[in-house]
């Protein structure tokens, strides 16, 4: 436990658990949700703490006016946070107060209006086809071990074959295998998805598993690192790093650009943007809209192309 969390009044600790709990239990909140709401929230009540010089009650936490807003916000720019992960903290701290001063009865103004910094959201960057198919093909060769490489290209097919994010294709279970040609997803906030999985995508996990020496048991992971553990996402953003740089790519060539690609493959080849909206899982349309990276002469293109004529 760090200083700042260890100077929280027990109060406040028990406060912001029940408030964790609350949402695993009746809002479905992910995880590694919880556990980045757990950290940011900790951070500002032990700021709160230290910044007013004593451990900070319930009912004195009532008293965060907007010029302690202020400092914590200054405190976290100065060292270093950026814009885009102030905003995370906040809205984090902002649901948290929501839901406290809603129990306890007093004024939340002052937090829930604070604004958050204004940032502009990086565009998603996707390879061209012919770049995602090479790397694939070139993942392969950044291994001495055969069943590593069948590894790699399995996973990396999976995200752009299917458009699964790096933790999904990694959740997947040894009772997963062989791949239907439909498989069930769990996603994020436990959202159930249903994805098609193609044949070049199911026939490289095949390949994986005939040459991985590890054991592939009903209920342990699919997919393994070298010692025969659960397969670290590190290893195949690796493994894409040496590629792109035999490629010539940029670092934008990660991983999630590979789902990313998926998206925007699909919208360029004519795909319904609410289909590809179910099979990425988002909740949101728009969320859709800023994964795919078409142009607006290729939408016109498209809609000129499917539009009913009169």
């Amino acid at each position: 436990m760090t200083p700042r969390a260890a100077a929280i009044s027990p109060a406040a600790r028990d406060a912001l658990q029940r408030w964790l709990e609350t949402l695993a239990a009746l809002e479905d909140v992910a995880e590694n949700t919880v556990a980045a709401y757990r950290g940011d929230v900790t951070d500002f009540l032990g700021f709160m703490t230290l910044h007013f010089g004593e451990p900070q009650g319930l009912g004195a936490l009532s008293d965060i006016a907007t010029a302690d807003m202020r400092a914590w916000m200054a405190e976290l720019r100065n060292g270093g946070t950026g814009a885009r992960s102030l905003a995370r903290k906040l809205s984090a701290v902002k649901r948290f107060y929501g839901w406290l001063a809603e129990r306890e009865g007093y004024e939340p103004t002052a937090v829930l209006s604070t604004r958050a910094p204004k940032f502009q959201k990086k565009l998603p960057r996707p390879l061209a086809p012919d770049a995602a198919k090479a790397m694939i093909e070139t993942v392969e060769l950044q291994s001495a071990k055969d069943w590593v490489s069948a590894r790699d290209v399995a996973v990396v097919t999976l995200l752009y074959g299917c458009g699964l994010r790096i933790s999904e294709a990694l959740g997947l279970r040894g009772q997963d295998a062989p791949l239907p040609e439909v498989l069930r997803i769990t996603g994020k906030g436990e959202k159930e998805r249903m994805v098609p999985v193609l044949p070049v995508a199911r026939a490289a996990v095949e390949r994986y598993r005939k040459l991985c020496p590890h054991p592939l048991t009903a209920d342990t992971a699919l997919f393994r690192g070298v010692r025969g553990g659960a397969l670290n996402p590190g290893a195949i953003r690796t493994a894409m790093q040496a590629a792109r740089a035999q490629l010539g790519l940029p670092d934008t060539a990660t991983p999630h650009a590979m789902r990313h690609s998926f998206a925007t493959h699909l919208l360029e080849a004519g795909g319904d943007l609410r289909a590809i909206q179910e099979l990425l899982g988002h909740a949101s349309l728009s969320t859709t809209q800023a994964y795919t990276a078409v142009d607006t002469a290729h939408l016109m293109e498209i809609y000129n192309r499917a539009h009913p004529k009169a």
